[in-house]
């Protein structure tokens, strides 16, 4: 009897707008690039105005300001990262995830959030 190899489908592409406000899109995507390249899952985010205090899975807090230009903001649009925190434990699926999303000028999901 031949084994059966597991058909793996290709991830989704995902499309965001790539001048979107920094917090939504961290809300968004759960991941956080520290100032040593390190990737790290995100907990929760606090946003308070124009900056937002981000926890991390591995209990490390972060003081962001809303910025497009930022390191932060440039990282995640260009997927810069030199490893994956260890103590975060990001799962591979949310890596994949991640390595698949696309972002573009024109077109994407803005990211904002409905006022009801």
């Amino acid at each position: 009897m031949a084994t059966q190899e597991k058909t793996t489908k290709p991830a989704k592409k995902r499309y965001y707008r790539k001048r979107v406000r920094i917090f939504n899109l961290i809300d968004k995507i759960k991941l956080w690039p520290s100032q040593t390249g390190q990737l790290h899952g995100i907990r929760s985010i606090e946003i308070m105005g124009d900056t937002a205090r981000l926890t991390t899975h591995c209990n490390k807090e972060f003081l962001i300001n809303n910025s497009l230009n930022s390191r932060a903001g440039r990282w995640l649009r260009n997927k810069w990262f030199v490893n994956v925190c260890p103590k975060c434990r990001v799962p591979d699926w949310k890596l994949e995830k991640y390595s698949s999303t696309l972002f573009k000028r024109h077109q994407g999901s803005m990211l904002i959030k409905n006022k009801e």
